[in-house]
């Protein structure tokens, strides 16, 4: 396997899946992550894939937000939340993603919320990976 790392790692997530989104499950190596996997929209137990998506895209991108802040001298809000929606989408036979990311910086005006959103996008490594790959919308809530 070719290591294609410019930089410094880190920290490296690692999981081991089985069965897929149709009843598989999905466990951390060190035990913090253990679910069980479902098709989007089927009654039962498990999550999807897409929904483990948002949570991590969310996490990340309230951590870029924070640095955006901080480098514009803004005190960021306690109570800042993403809610992140990610659509699995079919084109013909094609599945592909495309996302939204809903954003609540209370107290801070929308112009300078709409400044600090746009730069946790241009920072964000979920955003990164995603840049000219998926259809993503950002909106300030």
């Amino acid at each position: 396997m070719e290591n294609t790392t410019i930089g410094k790692v880190l920290y490296t997530g690692k999981t081991h899946t089985t069965g897929g989104r149709d009843g598989g499950s999905a466990i951390s190596s060190d035990n913090n992550l253990d679910v069980k996997l479902s098709v989007p929209g089927a009654a039962g137990t498990g999550t999807n894939p897409e929904q483990l998506f948002a949570a991590g895209w969310s996490a990340c991108f309230i951590g870029a937000m924070r640095k955006a802040a901080a480098k514009l001298k803004v005190r960021f809000p306690q109570d800042a939340a993403v809610d992140a929606e990610i659509d699995l989408v079919l084109t013909g036979e094609a599945y592909s993603l495309q996302a939204r990311l809903n954003v609540s910086l209370p107290g801070i005006a929308p112009e300078l919320a709409r400044e600090i959103t746009e730069e946790a996008h241009l920072t964000c490594p979920y955003s990164k990976a995603t840049r000219g790959n998926i259809d993503v919308v950002t909106n300030i809530i």
